[in-house]
């Protein structure tokens, strides 16, 4: 049970106290009344004796009596009606509410945190020892337990309220006080009149209410005397006259109203009575309207035994018609019903509301605190010298009575076992009922004469003799089998023995529980089981018995009383909750089952608390059905209250946790909180727009988009895939755009990137940067998708769902700031706000918004959240057809459903914070300001459209496309480039391109090449051009990535377009491939936020296998060619047709090939075949050897030589065949550019590496092939022309090169090695290969030579050395022709013969320069003869001895001498 302010022994004390009845006369009543107060009430603060009191018990020992109170009662002969007594307790309850504002409470029991908000006292808990092992490191805290002001309240109103029974004489009257104003004529007649009525009412038969005690009831005369009136001679005169008549002990002079009413009204008197009249006496009838109840009495009839609530309707005289069952009385003329019926009275103005209209007159007007001592002094002598002398002689007068009558010894202490053992069976009446209940016994029995002298001891607190007299009384009962009578004794004699003092024997909980079952189930009388419930089970808690105490009020529950049920099982809740042990979850299922009865009782307030209690339990543990009950009766109850935020509240816990409701009742909730919700917007709607809970906003999802949404394609024009909120976001793609757009940005910067460069972003999510504020452009729309979710099972309708923003005029070239325009309130003029009408969430759907705003002002603009009606669409079951016990009208409910409007917050947290050590041990998140754009001026808007673009195409395939830019805003821009990683798959021409016209047979068969007509001579021989790698954009220093978009003027104006055109080449490798373009732009005027533009595009091409291309390049045996010209080498192309016939590729021709470089170009084909094309059909192969000739260097300009297989030349120093060249080029230019850079700083630490260098350089060659191709293809029964090119780059002499990347071979595992690195210094002797390139020899002579040995023995033979330097240094050189060959192959040739002459020359070779030795040979007889013999050593000029080796030829020198 829940705290109390008395202690157990109070409350019982209090339970039980005698009763003085007072009569007053008129005039007294009109005394009294001055002060707003009747006389009972007047003294009704004064009735507890603050000083102990003695008395003597019948064996003459001294007892005394502590804190004894009386209770003084104005006389009502009626009964009270038992609807008035419902009305009573119904409105003492309602009266009694948990104070607000005050310190809620907190019941800590294992991990629940109780808040019970009352006006409740700090009390140490008394299982707190046994308990705090099961807590949790809370030894240490201070618990509070709640009071239940209400049941206290209801308690003492209950058991004043209790009509007297016969078959026991606690609620009789023991004392009577006539009183008598001493200003009547004649008081003393006026005593004697009220004494007569007193007599009258006690001993008529007229009268069957009040009860006396005894029939010799103490009278005590009270003069009351007002001050203010004067004549007090006369008072004292009669007040002599009283004591004369009626002796000192038995009247008294009274003096109050000392207050003269003028007095200032500023003096502060205490109102002692303001406690007592809010609970109004339940003998003030004049308030309750509950009918007629009549008693017809008999004279000659015994006493009726009534169950205490309602007197038996006695007609005719005849006492038959006692019911056995209360509470089943039909009789027409009991309209007030019971007791125990509903307590829902729905009355008009309760009790204490009656109260608060009276309130407004003090009590006490008259009085002074003399009078107040007057009358506490008045109380005391009427108690010590009046009542406890009285009631000291009955308990005496009873007690020889009954040991005279029963014949046993002079003293009842003596008596052991069998009291009045054996006397006669009582009296019984002709109209007994067989059942013992209605056994009655007459007033003289002495059965009722013990139980009358242990009620008075109990009264008197002489508990010891009270528990002895109840003890034998009850066994008198039981052996009569007078049950009803045997509970009274039962229940009185455990309390008795419970309040001895020193607790001789233990409290006898079974008497108790056996006086509760016989009243409840024999007797049918629920209220005096109701009173044995209440102090067993104060008696109990008193104890720690709470278990018991709780099993005790849950069995006093039943159907009969709604507010009785909802008080115990209440107290029942709290005893749980004190248990040693705490049973937090019994606490809060029986705080749920008080709340439903209080709903019943119609006391909405407690039901609201006690559910609201109980939540405190049931939250956050996963019982959601059990939440959604709670919830919606907290709502429920709240909305009757017209706690409306309450009712929202409750409502919109039930929408937000994840239901487990069925879809049904998950659309009852909603349409209630709907209504609900339209409740407390229609009582403030100018008020701010309160928080949805409905649907969930996931607000990390958030994505917010910049700019218009891109155009789709019409036709063959493609627009820019750029970025859109369709595209899923790709770290790695996201990375990739950034570093194209530092690139430019870098080129546009002049290398350099600005310290203030922000990264380009036009979609920003949970992935992307939000540290930084975005910046949007005026006039251009924001889009923000907002992630909805619904979680329940009935679709939801949005209706004008919308932004929610606030904006702050900036201007940015202006320092002073404006004033800051929040909510769209200023209309769209600032900005305009995109409405959705109608957006619908199905049932657990996730949905997304886009809603657009656009701004009109630059500023700082910060969206907020989301504004909307929320509704529910109209389903097949009427919506006005809801079940009639929800208390609400529904008859609002528009087309579509209820709606309410509202909005939502967009609250994003930040990324966490991890960098420094600060940040990582302790939780902080950064910003994210995705939602707080700053609005810049005026950019201009670049639309791309890529016209005929192709989506599939074959390796190295060219073809040529359109792109149109569009400046679609009202600036011109400016300073257009694009970059991408693969800048060899594209080119807008060089710088002639553009202004290039178009051969009529290019444009007959749509070639993409410039070509020019040739004629049959040039066929198979070079055809020359040259060109720079400046004119088409490409250098070694610059950024080949970055390419400038060729505009007219650099500009495009507002509103203006152009087309390009844009060859592409089919990259190298097949497969799909995506290339990103990044187009960069400016606008012509600066601004101080916003730089530059990009816009993206991302190709996706898909690439199929064409044409495989290798080369070699070996130098020429022959070192003259025919112009004299030494240094030819020899390029053999080897071209494979590795086309797989899915692509309908019918055959290849290699139409031309050509060469570019800056040293070397093709001269002619060495293989002149007979066809003029070379065809290839799948998978066959061609071999083609071009002779390469060394060409005079320019800087930076590259050679282009062109030899032609078909009718038509293909200038490949023009576009697009150069441009693509060159792309290709460049990435390997860039790299051979930073190596030269490194050697050159190598070089001056180290000679030797030049020397290595310089002979390593040799057989280095820089020639590049490029084939040109055609391809057929049939499709759709059409023959088309496709054509292409593929690069090959030959570096080194002999080393093969291929036109597409080789694939690495996985290397085979080996076992793991360590080792410590070393800087591994350059090699410093270069390789016989690389040695063997330095000198390049060649002999010239007749291969055959025809001499008359006849005629001259000796044949001299004319030979001519060629030496060659392929250096780029001085070298000297030195032969000898004293070798003789030892090799096999020279042995076999028949004979030898002899160099004539030097046998050794030594010579120096300037750079490149090529020498022409004389020689002679001597043979001396025909045969065939090898003149390769002479051994030739080279060395470089400023060397010393280094690398001098032989330079040996791979060929043999044949020489045949015939004799003629």
């Amino acid at each position: 049970m829940a705290q109390c302010v008395q202690s157990v022994q109070e409350f019982l004390q209090d339970a039980f106290v005698p009763l003085v009845a007072a009569l007053c006369s008129d005039e007294a009543e009109r005394l009294t009344r001055r002060n707003g107060l009747s006389f009972a009430e007047l003294v009704k603060p004064f009735c507890r004796l603050t000083s102990e009191v003695h008395m003597r018990d019948p064996n003459n020992q001294l007892h005394i009596i502590k804190n004894l109170k009386i209770a003084v009662n104005n006389i009502i002969t009626h009964p009270p009606q038992p609807g008035a007594i419902r009305k009573l307790l119904n409105d003492v309850v309602s009266v009694s509410q948990p104070a607000e504002g005050l310190v809620a409470n907190v019941i800590t029991a294992g991990d629940y945190d109780l808040n019970i908000s009352d006006r409740s006292i700090k009390a140490s808990v008394p299982w707190y020892s046994n308990w705090k092992e099961t807590l949790m490191e809370l030894n240490t805290s201070t618990f509070y337990t709640a009071t239940t002001p209400w049941f206290e309240s209801y308690r003492e109103s209950f058991l004043q309220s209790m009509p007297a029974s016969d078959h026991e004489f606690l609620n009789h009257y023991v004392a009577c006080m006539l009183v008598v104003s001493s200003s009547e004529p004649e008081p003393v007649e006026q005593f004697l009149k009220l004494s007569q009525e007193q007599h009258r009412i006690q001993h008529s038969s007229d009268y069957l209410y009040p009860k006396w005690f005894i029939p010799n009831t103490l009278k005590y005369y009270v003069l009351l005397h007002d001050v203010s009136a004067g004549e007090e001679q006369r008072a004292d005169s009669i007040y002599e006259e009283m004591k004369q008549r009626y002796g000192t002990q038995g009247c008294y002079l009274l003096k109050i109203n000392s207050r003269v009413s003028n007095r200032g009204v500023d003096e502060q008197i205490p109102d002692p009575w303001s406690q007592y009249l809010q609970k109004n006496s339940i003998q003030n009838q004049e308030s309750y309207e509950d009918g007629p109840y009549t008693v017809i009495s008999n004279k000659s009839a015994d006493h009726l035994i009534s169950d205490g609530l309602d007197i038996d309707i006695r007609v005719d005289g005849l006492s038959n018609n006692f019911k056995a069952h209360p509470l089943q009385l039909d009789h027409p003329s009991d309209t007030s019903g019971t007791l125990d019926g509903t307590d829902f009275i729905k009355t008009t103005p309760s009790l204490h509301e009656s109260k608060k209209s009276s309130s407004g007159t003090p009590h006490g007007a008259c009085l002074t605190l003399t009078d107040h001592d007057r009358i506490r002094q008045f109380i005391q002598e009427f108690t010590f010298r009046g009542l406890l002398p009285h009631i000291e002689k009955t308990i005496r007068q009873l007690n020889d009575q009954l040991i005279s009558r029963k014949g046993l010894s002079r003293s009842l202490f003596s008596a052991t076992k069998k009291w009045f053992g054996g006397g006669k069976v009582p009296e019984k009446s002709i109209n007994e009922l067989k059942n013992t209940s209605g056994l009655l016994y007459p007033p003289e029995a002495p059965e009722l004469q013990i139980r009358k002298m242990a009620d008075l001891c109990f009264l008197v607190q002489h508990y010891e003799l009270a528990y002895s007299c109840y003890h034998t009384a009850k066994k008198d009962f039981l052996n009569d089998q007078a049950m009803f009578y045997a509970a009274g004794a039962l229940e009185m004699a455990a309390v008795s023995a419970f309040l001895q003092p020193g607790a001789p024997r233990p409290y006898p909980a079974h008497y108790m529980d056996t006086a509760i079952q016989t009243y409840r189930d024999i007797c049918k009388n629920m209220v005096l089981a109701e009173r044995c419930v209440l102090l067993s089970a104060e008696i109990l808690k008193s104890q720690s018995k709470y278990s018991e105490a709780a099993a005790l009020l849950i069995r006093l529950t039943s159907e009969d009383s709604d507010l009785r049920s909802a008080l115990l099982l209440e107290q029942a809740a709290h005893c749980f909750i004190n248990m040693k042990s705490p049973m937090v979850r019994k606490f809060a299922f029986h705080m749920i089952l008080a709340g439903h009865r209080f709903s019943k009782a119609g006391q909405k307030k407690h039901a609201l608390r006690c559910y609201c209690q109980a939540m405190q339990v049931y939250k956050g543990k996963g019982w959601s059905l059990a939440e959604d009950h709670i919830n919606f009766t907290i709502g429920r109850q709240s909305f009757t209250l017209r706690q409306l935020d309450n009712a929202v509240s409750a409502f919109r816990h039930i929408l937000i946790n994840d239901s487990k409701q069925p879809a049904a009742q998950q659309g009852a909730f909603l349409r209630e909180y709907l209504y609900v919700y339209k409740n407390v917007t229609q009582l403030s709607p100018d008020g701010p727009l309160p928080q949805l809970p409905l649907p969930y906003i996931n607000s990390s999802a958030t994505r917010v988009f910049f700019g218009h949404n891109r155009r789709p394609a019409e036709g063959e024009k493609q627009a820019a895939t750029h970025i859109s909120l369709d595209q899923e976001y790709d770290s790695e793609s996201s990375q990739q755009w950034k570093e194209l757009e530092e690139q430019v940005v870098a080129v546009a910067n002049k290398g350099i990137i600005p310290s203030n460069f922000q990264p380009t972003q036009y979609c920003l999510n949970s992935y992307s940067d939000n540290s930084r504020f975005p910046l949007a452009v005026v006039e251009e729309p924001i889009t923000v998708e907002v992630a909805f979710r619904n979680p329940l099972k009935v679709p939801l309708l949005l209706t004008d769902l919308s932004l929610l923003w606030k904006f702050q005029p900036k201007d940015f070239n202006v320092k002073h700031n404006e004033e800051t325009k929040e909510l769209g309130v200023c209309g769209s003029d600032v900005i305009g706000a995109e409405v959705i009408a109608e957006f619908l969430i199905n049932s657990e759907e996730t949905k997304m918004a886009r809603l657009k705003l656009f701004p009109h002002q630059t500023g700082e603009l910060h969206i907020l959240g989301v504004v909307y009606n929320l509704g529910t669409i109209q389903g097949s079951t009427a919506l006005d057809g809801l079940d009639p016990s929800i208390g609400m009208q529904t008859g609002k409910l528009v087309s579509n459903g209820l709606s309410v409007r509202g909005r939502q917050d967009l609250e994003i947290q930040g990324p966490r914070l991890n960098n420094t050590k600060e940040e990582k041990t302790s939780i902080k998140y950064g910003p994210d300001r995705r939602l707080d754009p700053i609005i810049t001026e005026e950019m201009p808007l670049l639309e791309v459209f890529f016209i005929n673009f192709p989506t599939g195409l074959l390796c190295g395939e060219i073809r040529k496309a359109y792109v149109e830019f569009v400046n679609v805003s009202k600036c011109p821009l400016t300073a257009l480039k694009v970059v991408s990683k693969h800048p060899e798959f594209f080119t807008f021409g060089g710088n002639t391109a553009i202004l290039t016209p178009l051969s009529p047979s290019a444009s007959e068969n749509c070639s993409a090449y410039k070509t020019v007509v040739t004629d049959s001579t040039s066929l198979h021989t070079a055809l020359l051009s040259s060109a720079s790698s400046g004119d088409f954009g490409v250098g070694t220093g610059s950024q080949p990535e970055v390419i400038h978009v060729p505009l007219l003027d650099s500009v495009l104006l507002p509103g203006a377009s152009v087309q390009l055109p844009m060859w592409l080449r089919g990259p190298d490798e097949e497969g799909v491939h995506e290339i990103n373009f990044l187009f960069y732009y400016e606008s012509i005027r600066k601004h101080s936020k916003m730089c530059h533009r990009v816009l993206r595009h991302t190709a996706v091409i898909c690439t199929s296998r064409s044409l495989n291309v290798r080369a070699t390049v070996s130098r020429s045996n022959a070192l003259e060619d025919e112009e004299g010209r030494g240094d030819n080498m020899l390029v053999f192309v080897d071209v494979e047709n590795i086309n797989t016939s899915e692509t309908g590729v019918k055959e290849f021709h290699v139409v031309q090939v050509s060469s570019n470089s800056k040293h070397w170009k093709l001269q002619k084909s060495v293989k002149v075949s007979e066809d003029k094309d070379t065809k290839l059909a799948s998978r066959e192969r061609a071999k083609l050897c071009f002779k390469a000739v060394r060409c005079k260097s320019f800087d930076e300009t590259y050679t282009f030589a062109d030899i032609v297989f078909g009718n038509e030349q293909i200038i490949s120093s023009a576009s697009p065949c150069a441009d693509f060249f060159f792309r290709s080029l460049s990435s390997q230019l860039k790299r051979a550019h930073v190596q030269s850079n490194t050697h050159a700083s190598q070089a001056a630490a180290k000679q030797s590496f030049e020397a290595v260098r310089l002979i390593q350089k040799c057989s280095e060659v820089d020639l590049n092939i490029v084939v040109l191709w055609k391809a057929y293809v049939v499709e759709d029964s059409k023959q088309l022309i496709l054509e292409g090119q593929h690069h090959v780059a030959l570096h080194t002499i002999g080393k093969e090169a291929f036109s597409f990347p080789q694939k690495l071979e996985q290397p085979e595992m080996v076992l793991l090695k360590f080792f410590r690195p070393e800087n591994t210094p350059a090699p410093t002797r270069p390789t016989p290969e690389q040695l063997s390139n330095l000198i390049k020899t060649s002999l010239r002579y007749p291969e055959s030579f025809n001499h008359s040995f006849h005629q001259k023995s000796l044949c001299l033979v004319p030979v001519t050395l060629l030496l060659s330097n392929c250096s780029q240094a001085d070298v000297d050189v030195i032969i000898d022709l004293r070798h003789k060959t030892t090799s096999p192959e020279a042995l076999e040739v028949h004979g030898s013969f002899t160099w004539l002459g030097q046998t050794q020359y030594k010579l120096q070779l300037k750079s490149q320069e090529v020498y022409s030795l004389q020689l002679k040979a001597c043979f001396v007889h025909t045969g065939v003869y090898n003149l390769g013999t002479p051994r030739v050593f080279a060395k470089l000029a400023d060397q010393v001895t280094l690398f001098e080796t032989s330079q040996q030829n791979s060929m043999p020198a044949l020489i045949i001498i015939n004799n003629i």
